[in-house]
């Protein structure tokens, strides 16, 4: 996606593609973080920004999941917690709308990329405290977003839980993602044994920021299987076999290997 400032028009393209996903045949599917606003000026970040009981997006987003019977991620919402707070929240919804599981991101990306690009997103959101391995209809699957898939102790937790799917919801910028997105996601499918699916925001968007796109399905030998090469809105999709995590992992179980230090 290529999130903008209007959370009614992010909702709209969302929800085009999730429909055109569904389909050509997608029964898993997962969108970026910040699906629902991306908005890095606070004045206008926090005019747009709405508590869980307010946010029309996660019924709307529900309800088309179970319209189109699907496991659908949003990947996150923004949600305002309280208190000049937010959350950076993924929301996954089962084929019948069920919410089954939410996600707060835990590790907030507080950087200095270079001279002239610094982020501190703990100035606004705050981080989630618990992991969330949940059994859905498409598998095991663990939830993180963007920054967290530099820490990998959060990986390991979810490998120990046996997921079979880890899901990695991103807004990369470009400087970063040139230098470590591929290589990171790609260590992490290693590490676990586990699918990485990681949809990303790409391209120039309505607050200022670039974002690196090159959304990824990695499987658990590490291998690329499918990637947008570019930064444009699109649809990734690829046919997944559970079997495969139970079998890189009889190869090679680095996860269960790891001393108590």
């Amino acid at each position: 996606m290529r999130s903008g400032a209007d959370p009614v028009a992010n909702l709209a393209a969302a929800s085009a593609q999730i429909r055109e996903a569904a389909a050509r045949g997608a029964k898993l599917i997962a969108t970026p973080e910040m699906t629902g606003l991306l908005q890095r000026r606070p004045k206008l970040f926090w005019s747009r920004v709405k508590t869980e009981d307010e946010e029309p997006q996660i019924d709307a987003f529900a309800a088309l999941a179970a319209e189109l019977s699907i496991t659908l991620l949003i990947g996150s919402l923004a949600i305002k917690t309280g208190q000049g707070r937010a959350a950076n929240r993924s929301y996954l919804f089962g084929p019948d709308g069920r919410l089954l599981a939410t996600y707060d991101k835990m590790h907030m990306f507080d950087v200095t990329v270079s001279r002239t690009e610094t982020w501190r997103e703990s100035a606004i959101y705050d981080a989630g405290k618990y992991p969330a391995p949940i059994d859905a209809p498409a598998g095991k699957l663990g939830l993180s977003i963007c920054y967290d898939a530099r820490f990998a102790e959060l990986y390991r937790f979810y490998a120990r839980q046996n997921v079979q799917i880890i899901t990695v919801p991103a807004a990369f910028t470009v400087p970063t993602g040139q230098a470590h997105w591929h290589v990171l996601l790609r260590a992490r499918a290693i590490e676990t044994g586990a699918f990485i699916i990681a949809p990303a925001q790409g391209g120039a968007h309505e607050d200022g920021r670039t974002t690196f796109g090159h959304s990824l399905i990695i499987n658990p030998w590490g291998e690329v299987v499918a990637e947008l090469p570019h930064d444009a809105p699109d649809i990734l999709m690829a046919d997944i076999d559970l079997s495969e995590v139970a079998a890189a992992r009889a190869k090679i179980p680095a996860w269960s290997h790891v001393p108590n230090i």
